[in-house]
This record gives structure tokens, C-alpha cells and sequence, in this order.
């Protein structure tokens, strides 16, 4: 069983603290982090210049993969829509001939969107 004076102590008991005591452990924990990070600032240094040879390479890789896939894509739905023409299935060559158009323009757009990126030409 708790009793009042349990839940409310009275302020006598306690001592007060000062203004200014209260203030200086809040301004060490705030001003802390930063400290520590000003004090490692002077230790590394940033490089002057940075080096894209890395990303040109896989840029060129990526244009490469575009003109391959693009290829692949437009022959392969060349070839579909001429196997369903030759059968005599016009309407069905129609999704064949749109892959072939499909594929055309990743081969040409994708490669020279990539190309243009790292200014690479075709």
C-alpha cells in the first residue's frame, strides 16, 4: 500500500539545482557529436579529383548488352512473324512484327541514350 507522501514527495527532501547546472551537462551532450566529428575532420582529407574510367567501362558494357538484346529481340520476332506469314496466319504475325519494331528501337534508342551518357558514339 502506498501512502501520499510516498507519491508525492514533499520538495524539502530534495535539493534544488541551479540554473546554470542544469544547462552545462545539456550543452555537453548536445555540443558532443560535434565535437567529435570536428575533431576528426582535420584528420582525412577528401581526394581532389575523381576518377569515372570505371563508370565509362560499364556504361560501354551496358551499350553493348543494348545493341545485343536489341538484335536478339528484333530477329527473333522477324523470325516469328515470318514462320505465322508463311502459314498463312497474317493476324498473328502482327505481335511478331511489333517485337521486331520493339527490339529496333532498343538496339538504336537504348545504344545511343547509353552512348550519349558517356559520350561514346555508335
Amino acid at each position: 500500500m502506498f501512502l501520499t507522501s510516498q507519491l508525492n514527495p514533499s520538495p524539502r527532501k530534495h535539493k534544488r539545482q541551479s540554473n546554470s547546472s542544469k544547462k552545462l551537462p545539456h550543452l555537453m551532450r548536445t555540443l558532443a557529436p560535434a565535437l567529435t566529428a570536428l575533431t576528426f575532420a582535420t584528420v582525412a582529407h577528401a581526394q581532389g579529383t575523381m576518377d569515372f574510367s570505371g563508370a565509362t567501362t560499364l556504361m560501354s558494357t551496358f551499350k553493348t548488352f543494348a545493341i545485343y538484346a536489341g538484335a536478339v529481340i528484333c530477329f527473333g520476332g522477324l523470325i516469328f512473324a515470318g514462320i505465322r506469314m508463311m502459314s498463312g496466319r497474317f493476324q498473328d504475325a502482327i505481335p511478331g512484327l511489333f517485337g521486331a519494331l520493339f527490339g529496333a528501337g532498343v538496339l538504336g534508342w537504348g545504344a545511343g541514350w547509353i552512348g550519349s551518357l558517356t559520350g561514346q558514339s555508335m
